[in-house]
């Protein structure tokens, strides 16, 4: 799973963060309490990547599926907008960035923990 592997490789780099922490009423996949910064790892298609995600559906259930990922990315705007207000930093990424180059994406994360903490 992406997440776990840039969990580990934020862990090797010497950051310390927590897991299943709630922010009001997001839950972050990763939370970086003493430079209050929340991670999310979103997943290609679940929440739209705009490389990878599904252009249209067909089907019977096609409206059903375009909703649902519509209400999924709104949902990441408020979570975004209502962390960034109560005074967090929000670092979003894609699964496929971090499947494709796990160091690239681990270094920008941590330069942007450490910067936070500053």
């Amino acid at each position: 799973m992406p997440e776990v592997r840039l969990r580990r490789a934020l862990h090797a780099r010497g950051l310390r963060y927590r897991l299943d922490r709630r922010i009001g009423r997001f839950r972050p996949d990763v939370l970086f309490p003493a430079s209050r910064t929340a991670l999310f790892i979103d997943g290609c298609f679940w929440h739209g990547c705009p490389e990878h995600g599904v252009k249209d559906f067909r089907g019977p259930n096609a409206e059903r599926w375009r909703s649902k990922l519509t209400a999924n990315a709104d949902r990441d705007r408020r979570a975004s907008a209502e962390l960034t207000a109560l005074g967090w930093q929000v670092i979003r990424v894609w699964e496929c960035e971090v499947k494709r180059d796990l160091g690239a994406v681990t270094d920008r994360v941590y330069d942007l923990v450490l910067a936070a903490r500053s």
